[in-house]
């Protein structure tokens, strides 16, 4: 069995070979049903709270977020920057004033603050974590060899040389092989 799923054109399906993990929003209509996949959980979230506005439909929802990365809307919204919002098709002012009004509020990113990008960062972070630690549970690996490898891991985040996260090598999927591969390769070595 096979099944559709519509994702955003920042997925990359170019290779057979290559697994792709997505974070999946299912919609039930009266007489059909849709599945829409994100590559990050954020993203995926965002979705779901553009879809709570009314009047916004998934496929508007995915026109937006396929023309502008999250980031760029988070700040337009931020510094009420509508003309981004209006341009996408399908969104017009009513629509953008409604967006505006029903997400500002959810926006956590505050307006010109390095820091609180770096905090928001930095939570995102531990948002995969827990959720990488949740994955390897249900993998049945032990939970004294999950805590040591996701160590390892954060040791090595922090001891890059870099000071911006970098997006490509911190995310979900990514982590997730690395601690399978550490887990696979040393489960002899943690106990």
């Amino acid at each position: 069995m096979g099944y559709e799923i519509q994702t955003l054109n920042n997925v990359d399906t170019d290779s057979n070979e290559k697994i792709i993990t997505l974070w999946i929003e299912h919609i039930r209509r009266e007489d059909s049903e849709f599945l829409f996949g994100f590559v990050q959980k954020e993203e995926r979230d965002f979705f779901r709270d553009l879809l709570k506005v009314r009047g916004i439909g998934p496929q508007i929802g995915m026109s937006l977020l396929n023309k502008y990365s999250i980031n760029e809307v988070k700040t337009s919204l931020i510094k009420q920057n509508k003309d981004l919002i209006s341009s996408v098709p399908g969104i017009g002012k009513k629509m953008t004033e409604r967006i505006f009004l029903e997400l500002k509020n959810k926006i956590s990113v505050i307006e010109g603050s390095n820091k609180n990008v770096l905090q928001n960062d930095k939570e995102q972070v531990t948002f995969i974590f827990r959720d990488i630690d949740i994955a390897l549970r249900s993998l049945d690996y032990p939970i004294k060899d999950i805590k040591n490898t996701l160590n390892i891991i954060k040791s090595e985040f922090s001891n890059s040389k870099s000071t911006e996260l970098n997006e490509q090598k911190i995310n979900f999927e990514n982590i997730l092989k690395e601690a399978i591969s550490i887990l696979e390769n040393n489960d002899s070595k943690f106990g």
